[in-house]
């Protein structure tokens, strides 16, 4: 696989991880352990590719104190990386999680952009598509970007037959749908915003996989934590993917092992259906480890032989 896959993350952060024994309100917890990274859903996927063999190219924007903090904690991640430096600081999000899995997450909004930081974030990112293979689009928008501002990224990746992942939430979500990205990756609660419907029942989300299908992306794959996964696809139909029963530690950070370990599959030719279980397989065995850890290669080799498929008949 000679070919890079870049990841963007135009609003990353400094992520704060807090692991305590047992989440409940109105009652106090003990904190275990408080750690500290960046974070950003493409920088995350950035460092799973790398640890599966794959060259990964990390565009994000850094700005500030904490922006350098940030370019600090990257030091020690082999992939190669891109700065588009801005005028206000990057954010910092905290997330609390306990043993049984639970988390809450408290996520800034991020700082403001302006059209020049903006133009060049997607110059930066134009300038790498030539010489491709995969462009993953990951996370939130700032408030106040214009919210098309992903459906032009993944127009100008078609412009040089670059296949295109997204993964992000609300009205970038819904717009960047426009630019027909090859995947879309919503969990459970995005696709739910996505459709304005509760989805509850299994036959409710085969349904969103098919609906959101036909507003633009080309596969739909909505994860579903440790339920694994319900994806359609142009060339294999509705999949479920079933991962086996573990024990969560800590679940942040496993949707993007996921999105990560789906793209280095399919980059390097596999079916749909290998790609989804080897996401799966990556999302678990993140799943298992503490803070946010993302699985290498080895560990999601050893979960992939017991994911189950099925060919969903509609």
């Amino acid at each position: 696989m000679s070919k890079p896959i870049l990841t963007l993350t135009v609003n990353p952060a400094i992520d704060r991880i807090v692991t305590v024994d047992r989440l409940v309100f109105e009652d106090r917890a003990y904190i275990e352990s408080t750690t500290e990274m960046a974070g950003g859903r493409g920088i995350n996927a950035a460092r799973v590719l790398t640890s599966f063999g794959a060259s990964a190219v990390a565009i994000t924007t850094s700005g500030r104190e904490s922006g350098r903090r940030m370019e600090e904690f990257l030091q020690k991640d082999t992939f190669d990386k891109e700065f588009v430096k801005i005028r206000n600081a990057i954010r910092t999000n905290l997330t609390i999680s306990d043993r049984q899995g639970l988390s809450i997450k408290l996520n800034e909004v991020g700082p403001a952009l302006s059209v020049p930081e903006l133009r060049r974030i997607m110059q930066a990112t134009e300038k790498r598509l030539e010489g491709s293979s995969w462009l993953m689009v990951c996370g939130s928008l700032p408030s106040g970007v214009d919210l098309h501002f992903y459906t032009k990224l993944l127009k100008a990746a078609a412009k040089h037959h670059v296949e295109t992942l997204l993964d992000t939430d609300g009205d970038p979500f819904l717009h960047g749908l426009e630019g027909e990205p090859t995947i879309v990756k919503p969990n459970q609660s995005e696709a739910e915003r996505l459709l304005n419907t509760p989805l509850i029942t299994r036959s409710q989300l085969i349904d969103a996989v098919q609906k959101i299908m036909k507003m633009g992306p080309k596969s739909v794959v909505l994860s579903l934590g440790s339920r694994g996964v319900i994806a359609a696809t142009t060339t294999e139909g509705v999949l479920e993917v079933v991962p086996p029963p573990i024990d969560a530690v800590c679940p942040i950070g496993a949707g993007d092992a996921m999105s990560a370990a789906i793209v280095w599959s399919l980059a390097k030719g596999d079916p749909f259906s290998d790609a989804l279980r080897w996401g799966v397989a990556a999302g678990t065995a993140s799943s298992k480890l503490p803070g946010i850890t993302m699985a290498n290669l080895e560990q999601a080799k050893e979960i992939y032989p017991h994911t189950q498929i099925t060919r969903v008949v509609t």
